[in-house]
């Protein structure tokens, strides 16, 4: 069977390139249908990766957000026309200790082989969730965001120690936003402070019991432990403030990616005797975790879909190209393609 699909060549140039999907495969087959555009496929689109990582990555099909129908499972596992949601890490070996999304050898899509942008996409079953009927596609197109941050809420919950009264985020974009959305879920009772730097993103922050602009930080304000959504230029400067006003033996779980090394006041880390950990990816179990909580929790994807934002049908490479184009203008929110076959 014919397959076709988009690969980056160069920063902002697609090429269709051809492959074929053998038949007689116990994989599952599928069609994406709502894709949604990450940072990281942003750095590839624009060239913003080193040329080093770009020549050693490139060509390659982009995206890792995404959601698709089944065309064709052999093991009758799931039917024609379901829809689910695909995992983009795909481990290679068993390791009791060490995650799937941590291991060195495992393979991630649009990380160095290739992404969901393809007309089908066979891949292995245990790389499927089910999505709840009628759930909000556009919405469920982020998963894999949404998972990354259901991951690490759960490593902080077998790290951090028991006292939760007040827990801060700091960082008002995607994943700070997706972040609070489901530790407020997962943990009702903590008071929940958002710290960013745009006061009309942190309105959005309703369900938070309270919002700071970084910049007009009480001086009594103190937190048991905190999370670090902001990534890039700016993540050194948050880690501080969290360090400043984190309780001693609190717990600080680092979300966001930055291309260059970030200082840490270790001096203080010492004294405080904190923990910092870090979080990446996410694996099958994060996925599950996700879409059980879709499925308790309805009125989330309520509160998820305040940072759709554009929404572009694609049908040939010059959508595409628009819809990274305009995803670069955006001032928030996830831009969604939806693909017109």
């Amino acid at each position: 069977m014919l397959n076709t699909i988009y690969q980056l060549v160069a920063p902002r140039r697609f090429e269709v390139i051809y492959g074929n999907i053998g038949l007689n495969s116990k994989d599952v087959l599928v069609r994406p249908t709502h894709l949604s555009i990450c940072n990281a496929d942003q750095r590839y689109y624009q060239g913003l990766r080193e040329a080093s990582v770009l020549q050693k990555k490139l060509p390659m099909a982009l995206i890792h957000e995404a959601i698709g129908e089944v065309i064709r499972d052999p093991s009758g596992e799931f039917k024609p026309g379901e829809i689910v949601v695909m995992i983009p890490n795909t481990p290679t070996e068993e390791d009791e200790f060490i995650a799937e999304n941590y291991r060195r050898s495992s393979k991630f899509r649009a990380s160095g082989f290739d992404g969901f942008m393809q007309e089908y996409v066979n891949i292995r079953k245990d790389r499927l969730v089910r999505l709840p009927e009628g759930i909000d596609q556009t919405v469920a197109a982020f998963t894999e965001i949404v998972s990354v941050s259901v991951h690490a809420i759960g490593r902080f919950d077998a790290i951090a120690h028991k006292r939760r009264n007040t827990v801060g985020i700091w960082g008002d974009g995607n994943l700070g936003y997706i972040t609070a959305v489901f530790f407020k879920t997962m943990f009702p009772d903590t008071e929940l402070y958002i710290f960013g730097i745009n006061r009309d993103k942190l309105s959005d922050f309703t369900f938070a019991d309270g919002i700071y602009t970084v910049d007009r930080i009480p001086e009594d304000l103190k937190l048991d432990h905190a999370f670090e959504c902001v990534g890039g230029a700016g993540s050194g400067k948050a880690i501080e403030q969290i360090i400043d006003v984190i309780q001693p033996e609190g717990t600080i779980s680092i979300l966001g990616v930055s291309e260059y090394p970030v200082p840490v006041n270790t001096r203080m880390v010492l004294e405080k005797g904190l923990r910092i950990f870090g979080s990446s990816r996410s694996g099958r179990a994060d996925f599950e975790k996700t879409v059980e909580i879709y499925r308790k929790n309805p009125e989330i994807i309520n509160y998820l879909s305040n940072i759709v934002g554009t929404v572009v049908t694609i049908r040939t490479i010059d959508d595409m190209k628009k819809a990274f184009e305009l995803d670069i203008q955006k001032a928030f929110g996830k831009t969604i393609m939806i693909w017109e076959k």
